[in-house]
């Protein structure tokens, strides 16, 4: 199965600056088992949503960093020599250039800043 089939990723900004973003009504309507959506665009970067459940695949960016924070639900980061699990209200910065295994046991949702440029599938 390609990255298309399996993920939904949409790079549209979903949101112009000074729209409200009702992220409960966001989660309520998705259905996919891996879904990211930008919501809106500050300066250089992008503010995105992942509602997910399951694994993502290794990757890695070479010229950008990515911030993930947990709204809901358990994210586990696996990298080469360690994981990082995150609960509600914890975050990391996964710098660029590192391999990185994003995976999600049960249903969860978070917040994602990165630059606009990034491929969220890695490079």
């Amino acid at each position: 199965m390609n990255s298309e089939q399996k993920y939904h990723i949409n790079l549209d900004v979903k949101f112009p600056a000074l729209e409200r973003i009702d992220i409960p009504t966001i989660v309520a309507q998705c259905k996919d088992p891996w879904f990211n959506q930008t919501l809106t665009k500050v300066n250089d970067s992008v503010v995105r949503i992942g509602i997910v459940q399951g694994e993502f695949h290794w990757h890695t960016h070479e010229d950008d960093d990515e911030f993930f924070y947990v709204i809901e639900g358990k994210l586990i980061i696996e990298l080469e020599d360690r994981s990082i699990t995150l609960g509600p209200g914890q975050a990391v910065t996964i710098p660029k250039g590192l391999p990185h295994f994003p995976k999600a046991p049960v249903k969860t949702v978070m917040l994602m800043v990165e630059t606009s440029a990034i491929a969220p599938t890695g490079d």
